[in-house]
């Protein structure tokens, strides 16, 4: 089945990164020259994307420079994941030539990104990064699937399959806009064996894992743009039914300009040692389980036993296939103890993929035990705001979700 391999997608790109561990801060690149009121407006579609056969996929176009030139390619077909931080790029889609990053010893820098089912291995580099009128310069970046680090080290495939190629990843890159500034945070810059092992310095094929300090990870390009930095804005027109495609704006800063208020959404704070918020679902709350999550190509939550939702058979694993269709309501609840109340339909995934020319489903959703993942369904027909940890908002600082 062509969503069957979509399913490893979407808990790939879904889970956040280590980041997530308390005291995420700071930052290595710099903030750009851009003008005050900079076009901080970006287009995004939901669509197949560039392998042609992704499920509630969101894309857009991220243009990549040699830092200080104008050395640039845009590059099309970047999933947008508010669920972790940072930017990715296939090594296959990326001909401008960018830097190698060096550790203290003079060894090349790569990284294990550990995701929930896989991860992506290649080196960093620094690059100048480019969306709308924004941009954030000389930051790292990961470059997935270089030839030169063809091999992926045992210890950074113990942590699942690696996501190398356009057939796996499903995108010629991620753009990792989550709630935090850096993909691992102080975790990566211990020495002892709390170190999740995201970082490794590279002679030749040897490679060891490092300690890498917050400065030089990889970061959420966002926090580095010159006024629109304290967070982003996605939005998406409602969408009643399946269809081929649907476009929107991926619109950066809150409260900075007069597009990007905050109006009337509420704000649910993140738990500091999660980055989570909690849902309430059948009478349970899930604490600090919760999570809104673009790069998710469902509502992930539970499993058949919580819900009382079959799952698909065997030829389509990690979907619902409810007899007809569940109306269900959950309560998200932040840690300042903001309550919103969400209603969700979840329809049988096998009718839903019937339809080969349809990409955008509102009421897919699949098991996903232990979390509460409000992947991108959630974001049709409302506005929903993810603030940077740290940064002032009219909403108050950072991390916070808010719709």
């Amino acid at each position: 089945m062509r969503f069957a391999e979509l399913r490893i997608i979407a808990a790939f790109s879904a889970i956040t990164l280590a980041c997530v561990l308390p005291g995420c801060g700071g930052g290595s690149g710099s903030k750009s020259s851009s003008p005050a009121n900079a076009n901080n407006t970006q287009p995004i579609i939901v669509n197949a994307g560039p392998n042609g056969n992704y499920a509630n996929g969101l894309f857009t176009t991220v243009t990549v420079c040699a830092p200080g030139t104008s050395n640039c390619q845009a590059l099309g077909g970047v999933l947008v994941d508010t669920g972790s931080f940072g930017l990715r790029v296939l090594s296959s889609a990326l001909t401008v030539p960018l830097t190698q990053q060096k550790d203290s010893s003079g060894n090349s820098v790569a990284e294990c990104a550990q995701f929930s089912l896989g991860i992506t291995w290649g080196p960093v580099k620094t690059a100048d990064v480019k969306i709308a009128g924004e941009q954030a310069s000389a930051i790292p970046i990961q470059v997935i699937g270089d030839t030169a680090f063809s091999t992926v080290p045992s210890g950074c495939s113990a942590h699942g399959a690696p996501q190398q190629d356009l057939k796996r990843l499903g995108a010629n890159g991620i753009l990792g806009i989550g709630s935090f500034i850096q993909d691992c945070g102080p975790a990566c810059e211990s020495g002892t064996s709390n170190n999740p092992g995201f970082y490794y310095g590279c002679a030749g094929s040897s490679c060891q894992v490092i300690t890498q300090t917050a400065t030089q990870q990889v970061q959420n390009p966002v926090a580095f743009f010159a006024t629109d930095h304290n967070g982003v804005i996605i939005d998406l027109p409602a969408v009643s039914t399946s269809a081929p495609s649907v476009s929107g704006s991926l619109i950066f800063g809150i409260g900075t300009q007069t597009n990007n208020s905050l109006d009337s959404a509420q704000v649910l704070t993140l738990d500091p040692s999660t980055g989570n918020f909690s849902t309430k679902f059948n009478g349970t709350t899930y604490t600090n389980a919760g999570f809104i999550d673009s790069g998710s190509n469902a509502f992930f939550f539970l499993d058949s036993t919580k819900t009382g939702i079959p799952d698909c058979p065997s030829s389509l694993p990690g979907f619902y296939c409810p007899p007809s269709t569940a109306n269900l309501t959950a309560t998200n609840i932040g840690a300042n103890n903001t309550s919103t109340v969400v209603n969700f339909t979840i329809d049988n995934a096998s009718t839903l993929f019937s339809n080969t020319s349809d990409n955008v489903f509102p009421t897919l959703g699949g098991p996903n035990p232990g979390t509460f993942d409000w992947g991108l369904p959630f974001f049709f027909g409302r506005k929903v705001y993810t603030a940077i940890e740290g940064m002032n908002t009219p909403g108050g600082p950072g991390p916070y979700w808010a719709y």
